[in-house]
């Protein structure tokens, strides 16, 4: 799966302009490389202000996932190469390839690949002090074997600093005229929805959500055992009009498609300019994606041991940071996403605008029954390429992808 590998963020923190203009060589510098729009520009700011050390602290955005992930994998090819050029550190800004550096946003989704490839190295857990404060999930999520498989005996290979969901968004004025509103998975087979349906292009999100209809896991590793289950897909295809991971919200906005399943990352801004879209987290639940934070595990050791503490202390103070009270929220209500700590906070001790917006924060019954794909065995992935493939085949398939 990629997911979120073709975002682009809307633009509204220029990130770019946060990089420290300062280049004194006695300082401890930290290199962040991140998601744009993943963290709010005033946070950059407040974080370098509480610094009581005098420190270098620059933050590159970038547009797209797997633009981080394929940073990770030149730098790990950089780092292999032993020839004196390569050993010459790469300009952070100007570049095709940006210098190392030291924090990384990768989605959990594409742990597995990062860890299995030695792209990524484990963090540092027990310097992390919020680490404890992080809700068991969020835990388990990252703690990994070297394989990249979900272990509780594993290392933790990232620090989970926001997440989202996978939701129903429709057009309120052509339910209007239908007379009901879509409220959970079930809904989607319904007759007034044929060929009205724009749906991801990922197997593991449309086959999961027809194992939620069904009352089994996301993360079913044998799908013969699920009665019903082609059967059910087969129905579902028949109401799709359009599979795509990337343009499947456009026929929801001209009103080709009454509904469309996608990211609440997409579907959160969409809402804005589009008052007519409204969204809903199903209720049988649904599944949940994290952005976190990786250390590239080709960040070279200095030979100086006291400015390798210095970073590594930085790295630290930035990943409690987020994990704070305070910069929680404010990536909770500034970005379109939520912050995993907020998951444990009281409806009273939340602001309003997060209380109220289930999409943000959806109810605890709803997130209780939510799930992160998780790896899968190999022998579990062919089964849903072979179902997807048979699927998508059922019918002369006019629908792009």
């Amino acid at each position: 799966m990629e997911r979120r590998a073709f975002l682009v963020g809307a633009g509204s923190l220029a990130l770019a302009q946060l990089t420290s203009s300062c280049s004194n060589g006695n300082r401890a510098a930290l290199k962040v490389r991140l998601l744009r729009d993943s963290i709010p520009a005033q946070l950059v700011g407040e974080f370098r202000r509480g610094l009581q050390q005098s420190a270098t602290v620059k933050f590159d955005p970038a547009k797209q996932i797997d633009e981080l992930f394929k940073n990770l994998k030149a730098w790990k090819q950089q780092a292999e190469k032993k020839d004196a050029q390569s050993q010459l550190p790469l300009p952070f800004i100007g570049s095709k390839t940006p210098a190392i550096a030291d924090l990384v946003t990768l989605g959990d989704y594409w742990l597995e690949t990062a860890i299995a490839q030695q792209l990524i190295q484990p963090l540092k857990i027990d310097d992390l002090t919020g680490w404890q404060q992080l809700p068991p999930r969020w835990q388990e999520i990252v703690r990994r074997n070297n394989q990249g498989q979900v272990t509780k005996s594993g290392s933790i290979w990232g620090a989970p600093y926001r997440w989202g969901t996978t939701v129903i968004a429709y057009n309120r004025e052509k339910f209007k005229e239908l007379g009901w509103t879509p409220k959970d998975w079930s809904d989607l087979w319904r007759p007034e929805l044929r060929d009205r349906i724009s749906l991801l292009d990922q197997p593991r999100e449309v086959i999961g959500l027809a194992l939620k209809k069904l009352g089994a896991s996301y993360n079913t590793t044998n799908l013969q055992q699920v009665p019903n289950l082609k059967k059910e897909l087969l129905a579902l295809h028949q109401q799709v009009k359009f599979y795509s991971s990337s343009h499947y919200l456009q026929p929801l906005v001209l009103g080709d498609t009454y509904v469309a399943v996608g990211w609440s990352t997409d579907i959160l801004p969409l809402r804005t300019t589009y008052r007519e879209i409204e969204a809903v987290v199903p209720v049988s639940g649904t599944a949940l994606w994290a952005d976190i934070w990786v250390q590239p595990a080709s960040v070279t050791t200095e030979s100086n041991l006291e400015e390798t503490g210095n970073r590594q202390a930085l790295m630290n103070q930035w990943i409690d940071y987020c994990w704070q009270s305070k910069p929680a929220r404010e990536i909770s209500l500034f970005t379109n996403a939520t912050s995993p700590i907020l998951t444990s906070s009281t409806p009273t001790d939340l602001p309003k605008d997060l209380r109220e917006n289930p999409l943000r924060l959806p109810a605890p019954s709803v997130l209780a029954k939510s799930e992160f794909l998780r790896p899968l065995p190999k022998s579990a992935l062919e089964q849903y390429e072979s179902l997807w493939k048979e699927v998508r085949l059922s019918k002369a398939d006019s629908a792009s992808s």
